[in-house]
């Protein structure tokens, strides 16, 4: 029996239509992969702030977690402002209260922000300072009042959060 041109067509396309669909995996497992990846990347901020292995924070129970905020970090040997060292226990020490040097760059960084919100024009420019806990509280108190005098009044003290006992 011989068949028209359009009936052998049809049987063509009826048979190529009854085979299981093939499907492309690579390109998923790239599109899967690479979304893992992201997802890693941008899973959140467990520490926001970067610590020196030289520094050993105090303990506490806080609850609230740190703002992302201008650092200065205390060591035994030098005052870091985000990164950046910018004085030595000498200059702190022979300083008459204000660290120059400290005073000098928190100066620098405001400058490059003039707008105020009105949050910091009521309680002043917020900085976090990263102070280990073997330094004196006598060169915490000059650094301290080198952040005020700058307008860097809104202070926070970096701490390890512990577990709390009493809960």
């Amino acid at each position: 029996m011989n068949r028209s041109g359009i009936a052998q067509r049809m049987l063509k396309n009826h048979r190529r239509f009854l085979r299981p669909a093939k499907l492309n995996l690579v390109s998923l497992m790239d599109i899967f992969t690479i979304l893992v990846f992201f997802l890693l990347i941008n899973s959140g901020n467990n520490e926001i702030l970067k610590v020196s292995k030289h520094i050993r924070l105090p303990d506490s129970v806080a609850e609230q977690p740190p703002d992302s905020t201008i650092t200065v970090m205390v060591t035994e040997t030098s005052v870091i402002v985000d990164g950046r060292a910018v004085a030595t226990m000498e200059d702190i020490i022979e300083s008459d209260g204000i660290i120059p040097g400290l005073a000098e760059e928190l100066n620098y960084i405001a400058s490059k922000r003039t707008q105020l919100t009105e949050d910091e024009q009521v309680r002043g420019r917020a900085i976090t300072i990263l102070g280990d806990q073997a330094i004196p509280y006598e060169i915490l108190k000059r650094v301290m009042m080198t952040c005020a005098k700058s307008n860097y009044r809104d202070l926070s003290m970096a701490v390890t959060r512990v577990a709390n006992a009493g809960a």
